[in-house]
């Protein structure tokens, strides 16, 4: 009784001590952002000291200082390293490259990923159909079967389900994203919902056999677990992110992979990511536009996204079905290889044409592209789908208010007819050899040939692949265009509203241009107003930059595994994670209220206490033994120290009088071990446990109190 009334006692105190955090923070960032509108006038008048001007650089072109970052600037010259950033082909990033070899399916092609690590649901249903499954694992699939049939498990006529399918990817390989649970102090000991769940679907023997078997099979096969793709890909954008010398192009790489975003889970797509970064998104994160665009306009993952792999001419000299036997798609319907896994027998055409009906009606009933679904009388004709062309102007070129129609949309969904993958689904089971597998190509087959006009401007019949590059030309050349990529530059650098002479400004660097997005961003980094007083900390931090800002100004260590990356999802913003194609919102109204202060809160004190596994901080370098010690502290001496090396002691009197506040008041006392604590989290599943061990907890719970608020206060989680 007296160990559960202290755990009942310690849980209402951790509590009460992340709500008096919470509204700490809350309370602050309301102040902050009225201080901030009130005192513009005065600001006006002022001037960036040369530090400001410093870390407000290393904050908008990258990810936040390091230690030892702003001397390193000051000594270069605050001209001079912009222009070292906008150059980044020239920088040394030795140390990133080298983290990054640890991250194989980087370097792989579509084809390569879809045949390495293939949903295992998706293996068996084929191998199901052509015969080829393993007596005993067949054997198992027809007691699933059964079960199926008596509405017990999967559904009729699967081999598998989605459920048993993420439940065999967790236990194959790294824990997926969404399976990992990180977990603020006043949380550590609450039972995981899912994992009791997992658990108790582990119990079942029939089950368990089931992914026991489908494992072995993979392995057999030199088969792996798929969720290692996106896996990788989520590392590796933390680790750019914290390590590398090349900031901007980071920054720029988030920016644009948020302007042309793509949905991990919408069906290939996540195996098309990777080479979506590394190829399309990357290479011209800082070149020009009209380059950028077509890249995107021809990447496999924004096809598949948006759905022009399926867009045909209603006069297409080929039928649908004929098609999609040719380039396998979606359904994963193709000719198989004879002999071995991967040989059996052709799929009939009537299996494939219930399938390519069965994907119709879904895809009408749910909506294109994670969007609501159309009245009838709007449903595009069978053959030409809209959504690329829709998006393409509202979102990548002219804006919603770009001065285009519904005509216009009509006409470049025509020019665009034809632009497809080849295998979306990939070789696979057909032929793994196939390096084509997964990339684009024109099928002119598909195109519909004739005279089109968009904006104005006709283009010819007969110009085949030439019809869609004509119609990139004719939107990079709009003025709407411009003032869009303009407005959403300077929202992104500047302010969250930035004043319209700025924009018209940077507007007329990209047109003069042609679209080369140095020049652009030069016109940006030039401005009066990015060098404002006014635009210092204007901008809030996503959770994505709030927590690699806070690894970095740490000296923190990170490996990027899946506990940080969840705690980004928790806090908001999971990595390519966004359904809608409008990307992540990138105004402060969208990430600022109570639920999303309390979550970063937790990250705060997570992070310094190393309780997130893979990422480890050192306190002892900003305040010495204190950080290991049980003694008390001197508070205002930690303080200012913290504040010195996090925020470059430029804090608010009003920042810093809350926070001494809250330091002092009792009610608030650090969180300190019990003696049973250790019995307890032997009791927890491995994961949980390691979870909660990883890299130990700071010696000085206080301490480790402190550095969480200042990384809490609203200097460090605006911009």
């Amino acid at each position: 009784m007296n160990a559960l009334s202290s755990a009942r006692r310690r849980a209402a105190r951790a509590l009460a001590t992340f709500g008096a955090l919470a509204l700490f923070t809350n309370s602050i960032f309301v102040a902050g952002v009225a201080a901030q509108v009130s005192s513009a006038k005065q600001a006006a008048a002022q001037k960036l000291t040369e530090e400001q001007r410093i870390v407000h650089v290393l904050n908008r072109l990258g990810f936040g200082a390091r230690p030892g970052d702003v001397e390193r600037v000051r000594r270069v010259g605050l001209q001079n390293y912009i222009e070292q950033q906008l150059n980044p082909s020239k920088i040394d990033d030795s140390v990133l490259e080298a983290k990054l070899k640890n991250l194989p399916t980087l370097q792989m092609s579509n084809g390569e990923l879809l045949a390495k690590y293939p949903q295992p649901a998706q293996i068996l249903r084929r191998l199901q159909r052509a015969g080829q499954l393993p007596p005993d694992l067949a054997a198992l699939v027809q007691q699933r079967a059964s079960a199926q049939a008596q509405g017990q498990q999967a559904q009729p006529g699967q081999p598998g389900n989605a459920q048993d399918d993420k439940a065999m990817q967790d236990k194959a390989g790294p824990p997926s994203v969404d399976a990992e649970r990180i977990v603020g102090e006043a949380q550590n000991a609450q039972v995981n919902p899912q994992a009791a769940k997992q658990q108790a679907q582990d119990a079942d023997p029939q089950r368990r056999a089931y992914r026991q078997a489908v494992m072995e099979f993979m392995r057999a096969n030199g088969l792996q677990n798929p969720q290692r793709v996106m896996g990788e890909l989520d590392s590796s954008r933390v680790l750019r992110a914290v390590y590398s010398e090349r900031q901007l192009q980071e920054v720029m790489v988030n920016f644009w992979e948020n302007h042309f975003n793509i949905y991990a889970q919408k069906g290939a797509d996540r195996w098309f990511l990777t080479s979506y970064d590394r190829d399309v998104i990357r290479p011209n994160a800082l070149g020009n536009f009209r380059d950028l665009l077509e890249a995107t306009a021809k990447s496999p993952a924004m096809l598949f996204y948006l759905d022009n792999f399926q867009s045909m001419s209603p006069n297409a000299q080929m039928n649908r079905a004929q098609f999609r036997r040719q380039m396998n798609d979606a359904a994963g319907v193709g000719p198989m290889r004879p002999g071995g896994l991967f040989g059996g027998a052709r799929m009939r055409d009537g299996e494939a044409r219930a399938r390519q009906q069965a994907e119709m009606a879904r895809r009408q009933q749910q909506g294109q592209a994670g969007q609501p679904p159309r009245p009838p009388q709007q449903r595009p004709k069978r053959g030409i789908n809209e959504n690329y062309a829709r998006e393409l102007m509202e979102l990548h070129t002219m804006g919603v208010d770009g001065g285009y129609t519904q005509r216009d949309v009509q006409e470049v969904a025509r020019a665009f007819t034809g632009w497809t993958i080849y295998q979306p689904r990939g070789a696979g089971i057909y032929d793994t050899d196939d390096e084509r597998a997964g990339t684009f190509v024109f099928n002119p087959r598909m195109h519909d040939d004739g005279e089109k006009t968009v904006l104005g401007q006709k283009i010819p019949s007969g110009g085949g692949v030439a019809d869609g590059e004509r119609v990139l030309d004719i939107l990079v050349a709009n003025p709407s265009t411009a003032k869009f990529i303009a407005t959403k530059l300077c929202r992104y650098f500047v302010t969250d509203n930035p004043s319209p002479a700025l924009v018209s400004r940077v507007a007329d660097a990209f047109h003069k241009s042609n679209g080369d997005i140095k020049t652009t961003l030069r016109a940006v980094f030039s401005s009066p107003e990015f060098n404002s007083p006014e635009a210092r900390r204007a901008k809030i931090k996503t959770p994505f930059e709030l927590a690699v800002s806070a690894v970095r100004t740490l000296g923190a260590d990170t490996d990027a595994r899946p506990a940080l990356i969840q705690w980004i999802a928790k806090m908001g913003e999971p990595l390519y994670g966004y359904i809608a194609p409008t990307g992540y919102p990138d105004t402060a109204d969208y990430w600022v209220n109570t639920g999303a202060l309390l979550e970063r809160l937790n990250f705060s004190l997570a992070l310094v206490s190393n309780r997130i596994p893979g990422t480890r901080v050192d306190l002892t370098r900003f305040v010495g033994d204190e950080a290991d010690s049980s003694r008390a502290v001197d508070q205002k001496t930690v303080v200012d120290r913290f504040l010195d090396a996090i925020l470059q002691g430029d804090v608010s009197p009003r920042s810093r009088e809350v926070l001494m506040k809250q330091l002092t008041d009792q009610s608030n006392a650090p969180i300190t071990a019990t003696p049973d604590q250790a019995a307890r989290e032997k009791t927890l599943p491995a994961a949980r446990r390691e979870q909660t061990q990883a890299g130990g907890t700071v010696g000085n719970p206080e301490v480790a109190r402190i550095a969480a608020l200042v990384i809490g206060s609203p200097e460090f989680q605006r911009q």
